[in-house]
């Protein structure tokens, strides 16, 4: 976490005095190698301190939407004085207190399995992991073009550096209430009906903003995130967790990351832009939103279709026990809707 911190606060410093495409874009992808990794170490750091403490991993989550919340609220008005042009440095001032913070962190132990591809491929080859990292991809698709060009709608629509602050505010603000109720009462439902309903609630949110004509519709169409994003992100880390061993969280987290962001952001980037500046943001968002309501028949699909049991799984150097395969195998039948 340490070295990941540190290379982004240099490639951050080196791509504010950038000024040539070319070796900007060079730079952003070296950013995005130091980037993306926080996200799967710090949520299995999470999750490993919430079951030695025996806390709800959620309860811990929801301090990173009120981190979120407060910093795209607090930057906006920090912007809106110093200018977008210094946004660069105000990065390298949070992750320099990222860094600081993080210098308190002690390793943690937890269950780990020496490095072996067969084995990792031998958990790969589960049809339910497949299944789920498919349906996540499509809906990651669209998740990353509205990520990546809601700036740019809000600013088409006359929004300044504040009302795309309380735009991320008023999305990360409606996580929490969602957190807290499925930390509560969402192990009493399964969690592929929760996908479809989170993949129907993405497609509406993408629906909605393709059509609002203000920049005060969309920050109010952002409040959908709760029941979108909060209900998704949730079900597919428990369902996740309950699908990998222990000892391969870190891994099947990296392996999501990948999905979720990495992969993702690479296709939607790559022909979002296309698509946004020869047809227009309504028929953008329409193109996310069948990207959502794909993901929503394939989790129902999955839902409806009676696989066969998890197997333990064996590999060199990989063997279940059998409170794990137990545990894969209650995990397996929920996800089927039994």
């Amino acid at each position: 976490m340490l070295i990941l911190l540190i290379g982004q606060i240099i490639m951050s410093a080196v791509l504010s005095v950038s000024t040539k495409f070319s070796v900007i874009v060079l730079v952003i992808t070296i950013f995005y190698f130091f980037f993306y990794p926080v996200f799967p170490l710090s949520d299995t750091i999470a999750i490993n301190a919430a079951k030695r403490h025996n806390k709800n991993f959620i309860t811990v989550r929801i301090f990173g939407s009120i981190g979120y919340a407060f910093f795209a609220l607090f930057i906006g008005y920090v912007l809106s004085v110093i200018g977008s042009s210094q946004t660069m440095w105000v990065a390298i001032g949070i992750a320099a207190i990222a860094l600081a913070i993080t210098l308190f962190i002690k390793d943690q132990d937890s269950p780990v399995a020496k490095m072996d591809m067969s084995g990792i491929w031998g958990i790969l080859k589960q049809k339910e992991l497949l299944w789920f990292f498919g349906c996540v991809f499509s809906l990651a698709i669209a998740v990353r073009m509205n990520d990546a060009f809601l700036t740019v709608t809000l600013n088409n629509l006359g929004a300044s550096e504040n009302i795309i602050g309380w735009s991320q505010l008023a999305s990360s603000m409606s996580e929490i209430p969602i957190f807290l109720l499925l930390s509560l009462y969402g192990e009493k439902i399964k969690e592929l009906p929760l996908l479809v309903f989170a993949s129907l609630m993405f497609a509406t949110r993408f629906l909605l903003v393709g059509i609002a004509d203000s920049a005060g519709m969309i920050v109010a169409i952002q409040l959908l995130h709760s029941v979108s994003f909060g209900v998704f992100y949730v079900t597919s880390i428990r369902m996740l967790t309950r699908l990998i061993p222990d000892h391969y969280r870190a891994t099947g987290m990296a392996l999501y990351t990948i999905v979720w962001s990495s992969a993702s952001g690479l296709l939607s980037g790559t022909f979002g832009g296309v698509i946004f500046e020869e047809f227009g943001r309504h028929n953008f968002y329409i193109v996310a939103m069948s990207f959502a309501l794909f993901a929503s028949l394939g989790f129902a699909s999955r839902y409806f279709y009676r696989g066969p049991r998890v197997k333990t799984v064996t590999g060199a150097g990989v063997q279940l026990s059998a409170a794990q395969a137990a545990t894969a195998a209650s995990a397996e039948e929920e996800s089927v809707g039994k």
